[in-house]
């Protein structure tokens, strides 16, 4: 099987090797002395076909070349100076040194960018439309989203004559959550302050798909542990902008792969799994997996406010700031997407208290978590008729 099947980075690396280095006029080319080229099937390595899960994380030129530059992991820590395109465009742009036949299947999740440089689904667009017009493209026809190329998807690949629409292609039932068909339109109508977002959590809970809210992280933690059965597993979740959680008595768990694999693994009798419920995994840590009961913990970080959300960031010290970056906003919201669709069968979000004590002095005794922080966000979930704790 590991001669039949090959990990994609081995592949990409392997035809990152073969380029003239340094990259001459922003053009890529093989080098003949690095590569061997086959009598059918030219430049390309034994792979007709790739697989991309997560196609939306696929990196932005800009990201690349700054890696590729420094030299990294990508590439067999190969230095490439002005490397010229994006990885969607790369990876195309190797199959396509084939002189037969190649297939890219992009497996995309909309609204999952959450990482500076994930380029989304507009990243292939823009490398199929410009520089490789020649390939078919065969496409769901419902990528009519926002968090689908805030929903141009059509509207771009309008003049690519090479494109077919199929709704054969689109996969309208999440696998991951198998008691809530409708979780995922519930999160984006939840997400996108849509109208319709409490009739879709009657769908949801009715579907015994439980969701909650409540002030309180003793509740949450309560809630969840008279959730699961057996070997079912609970986890806190928490997004990478969050700060202020420890008054919680909550952790973040460290980027550290050994530590997220016990996190995950372990069963209730261990301290370093999530099922003690003490350290909150991000949406980095939980992207593509799942738990079965979870808890959000909400922060300050995003808050609903007249019927839009704004985003802030904690300094580290003292107080939150406005986000004003476009970009950035949107990986702040999506990571709550993440992180509101990691739970197999019920879900519990906690949007704190706050705290407006006074010191005796008369300031406020916590200026960082004021319940002003908090309230509308709460006010905005218990409108749609979602069940408190």
């Amino acid at each position: 099987m590991s001669k039949f099947i090959q990990n994609i980075h081995n592949y990409r690396d392997n035809m990152l090797a073969k380029i003239k280095n340094p990259v001459v006029g922003g053009k890529l080319e093989i080098d003949p002395e690095k590569a061997i080229k086959l009598q059918e099937s030219g430049y390309g390595e034994v792979e007709h076909v790739a697989i991309f899960d997560e196609a939306q994380r696929a990196w932005t030129h800009q990201r690349l070349a700054n890696y590729l530059k420094r030299g990294g992991t990508y590439g067999n820590k190969l230095k490439v100076p002005n490397f010229p395109i994006s990885e969607a465009a790369f990876l195309i742009w190797s199959l396509d040194q084939r002189e037969d036949w190649a297939t890219i299947i992009c497996l995309i999740g909309g609204g999952q960018e959450i990482n500076t440089g994930e380029a989304g689904i507009s990243e292939w667009i823009a490398a199929l439309n410009n520089d490789f017009p020649h390939w078919k493209v065969h496409i769901s026809d419902k990528l009519t989203e926002p968090e689908y190329a805030e929903g141009r998807v059509n509207e771009l690949l309008r003049l690519n004559p090479n494109v077919a629409f199929s709704d054969k292609l689109h996969l309208g039932v999440s696998l991951r959550s198998f008691r809530a068909e409708r979780l995922s339109g519930f999160v984006h109508s939840l997400l996108a302050v849509n109208p319709d977002a409490a009739e879709i959590y009657k769908e949801v809970v009715a579907n015994r798909y439980p969701i909650v809210i409540t002030r309180s992280m003793d509740k949450a933690r309560q809630w969840l542990r008279q959730q699961a059965r057996g070997t079912q597993q609970t986890g806190i979740l928490i997004t990478k902008e969050a700060a202020r959680f420890k008054p919680l008595a909550v952790h973040v768990l460290p980027q550290d792969l050994k530590k997220t694999v016990f996190w995950f693994l372990e069963d209730k009798t261990d301290v370093r799994s999530s099922n003690y419920l003490e350290e909150a995994a991000t949406e980095i840590q939980v992207q593509g997996l799942e738990v079965d009961f979870a808890c959000v913990l909400w922060d300050a970080d995003m808050r609903y406010d007249d019927g839009e959300w704004s985003f802030w960031k904690f300094n580290g010290r003292t107080q939150w700031t406005p986000e004003k970056n476009h970009e950035t906003r949107k990986y702040m919201l999506n990571a709550y997407r993440v992180l509101l669709t990691r739970a197999r069968q019920g879900l519990a979000i906690c949007i704190p208290e706050g705290n407006n004590r006074k010191t005796p002095e008369g300031f406020p005794e916590d200026p960082t978590r004021q319940s002003s922080f908090y309230d509308s966000t709460f006010e905005y979930f218990k409108s749609l008729g979602m069940q408190i704790i």
